[in-house]
């Protein structure tokens, strides 16, 4: 497969199953629960990866292996049947996983202590490191094996891994706070906008915090919310008319006629995220392209490591972007956020928007260092003795391929900054019961860009087409001029930085009423919906 059709293939495959996240938030806050979703995404997770050891298990479940020929058997239709069935149930897991797992974390912390604050901001840091540290084992030890001993036993220790994770998940069931689930959210999303738009010739009171409507219920495990001026038009949403009525718990009978401000300011909290979410998409267009085309990079450079000329697998590489982030974390949340809450007062140090600011730079540093060193290795190819050629590549540029780590560190950094913040935002903007939603969002973006980066690789490639193989994005990199196209990535993500700069201004963390906590208390949920 060419590298281009293989990058599209990637994109794709990956923003379906973040998509998926979305299906797998709602039938959280829904219905199940983020406890049981995650029960049966991980289940599911470990199915699919046990059917995908099993195709490289067994010689009848995956095509002849083919050699040094130039062409392949195709697989059988059965053999393709057997291999999507593990994607399926992969992406089942993934889609209960990457919403929930975060968002029940941090549920197990009590926000309205001081040691619960600080241990929701580290935990969205340490999970990180975690999830990076593994993948950083995936991308070396996991690869080597696949690559060198055997396919079966590489994907049979990532199954049994699984396995474990299972296992242990089970094990703590009792120790865990599970909060259940309040009804669909997004039916009151609905209903918020419905009424708001029959109201919408009304006008609103000389002093709305006093005169619109405003019932909270006692068994809500959201925190209730304070009047806001931002979307002053879904407020007409909480006018009283002769028509409306009231029960006799205070809440509206007709909830398709009438809403309270805290249903309205529950709405403006997810209206308000879009922008922000918008601004994310582009990040990671960037961000897809330090994961993809360096490993292209890589292959048409020396990777050659110490005397014995052991090669480091091109694939291996990204180990890097993650090694950075990896060394940076425990740096960040233990050195410089101490320092900077007591500079700014500031429980994270800095605020997650100024946080989510700061990677965005990085991004746009990233990608404007990948072309300086793409360039370099390109003209080093045309111009000095190469090392040999790859097979439907090209040749081997002199260059080292540790020239690649900075810009991939770089890379790690701006995550560190940008998709950690992203998560932390969300998940505290977010009404309590939505919070898988808000999990959801960030994989939403990433399914995205995902797409839109296959778009634009896909018009980039045909608008620099000169000739059957010469273009920006070339099979063979020393005809192609990768350089631009990381400078036209670096382009968007200065607009982005334009435009992140706007709606963060713009945007007003959600508070409290009379400025209390945002965050329902541990208590409460404990004593109202507790599942054991």
């Amino acid at each position: 497969m060419k590298s281009i059709t293989a990058t599209n293939v990637l994109n794709v495959f990956n923003g379906t199953c973040n998509f998926g996240t979305v299906i797998g938030a709602f039938l959280s806050d829904t219905y199940l629960g983020r406890y049981k979703t995650l029960g049966i995404a991980s289940v599911s997770s470990f199915l699919g990866m046990l059917i995908l050891t099993l195709t490289a298990a067994f010689p009848k479940l995956h095509p002849v292996d083919c050699g040094s020929a130039s062409s392949c058997a195709d697989p059988s239709p059965w053999q393709l049947a057997f291999l999507f069935s593990s994607f399926t149930l992969m992406v089942i897991g993934a889609s209960g996983i990457r919403p929930c797992n975060l968002a029940f974390g941090a549920d197990q912390f009590n926000p309205n202590t001081e040691s619960g604050k600080r241990g929701i901001n580290s935990f969205f840091n340490w999970y990180f490191f975690t999830y990076t540290f593994a993948m950083m084992v995936s991308l070396t030890i996991i690869v080597y094996v696949q690559a060198s001993i055997n396919w079966a036993i590489g994907l049979g220790i990532p199954t049994f891994l699984m396995f474990l994770s299972c296992a242990f998940f089970f094990v703590g069931t009792r120790m865990y706070v599970v909060v259940s689930p309040q009804g669909s959210p997004l039916t009151s999303v609905v209903q918020t906008l419905v009424v708001a738009f029959k109201k919408r010739n009304l006008e609103l009171p000389e002093e709305p915090r006093i005169s619109l409507f405003n019932h909270f219920p006692s068994d809500s495990i959201n925190s209730k919310l304070a009047y806001t001026h931002q979307l002053r038009c879904l407020n007409k949403g909480a006018i009283l008319t002769p028509e409306d009525e009231i029960m006799s718990d205070g809440s509206a009978v007709n909830p398709w006629s009438l809403r309270s401000v805290q249903q309205i300011e529950e709405i403006k909290c997810v209206i308000k995220v879009i922008p922000i979410w918008f601004s994310g998409v582009i990040y990671f267009i960037g961000f897809t392209q330090s994961q993809t085309y360096p490993v292209f990079q890589a292959i048409q450079t020396d990777r050659r490591f110490g005397s014995d000329n052991f090669k480091i697998p091109a694939a291996s590489y990204n180990v890097f972007m993650m090694m950075s982030l990896s060394i940076w974390i425990p740096i960040y949340d233990r050195v410089l956020v101490p320092l900077l809450r007591k500079m700014t007062r500031k429980e994270g140090g800095i605020t997650m928007l100024q946080r989510m600011g700061v990677g965005i730079v990085l991004g746009m540093l990233s990608m404007l260092l990948s072309g300086v060193v793409e360039n370099h290795r390109r003209t080093l190819a045309i111009t000095r003795p190469t090392l040999g050629v790859v097979p439907h590549k090209g040749d081997v540029s002199s260059m080292s391929g540790n020239l690649l780590i900075p810009q991939l560190a770089v890379a790690g950094l701006a995550e560190a900054f940008f998709v950690i913040g992203l998560v932390e935002f969300f998940y505290k903007q977010f009404p309590e019961n939505m919070r898988s939603f808000g999990g959801s969002f960030m994989f939403l973006g990433a399914a995205m860009a995902s797409y839109l980066s296959s778009f634009l690789i896909s018009i980039v490639h045909k608008v620099t087409q000169k000739g059957e193989n010469s273009n920006w994005l070339a099979e063979d990199l020393n005809m192609g001029k990768l350089d631009n196209f990381y400078y036209l990535v670096a382009v968007l993500q200065v607009v982005n930085l334009g435009y992140f700069l706007v709606v963060a201004k713009w945007y007003k963390y959600k508070t409290g009423e009379e400025g209390s906590s945002v965050d329902v208390t541990k208590e409460k949920i404990d004593s109202r919906n507790l599942v054991v």
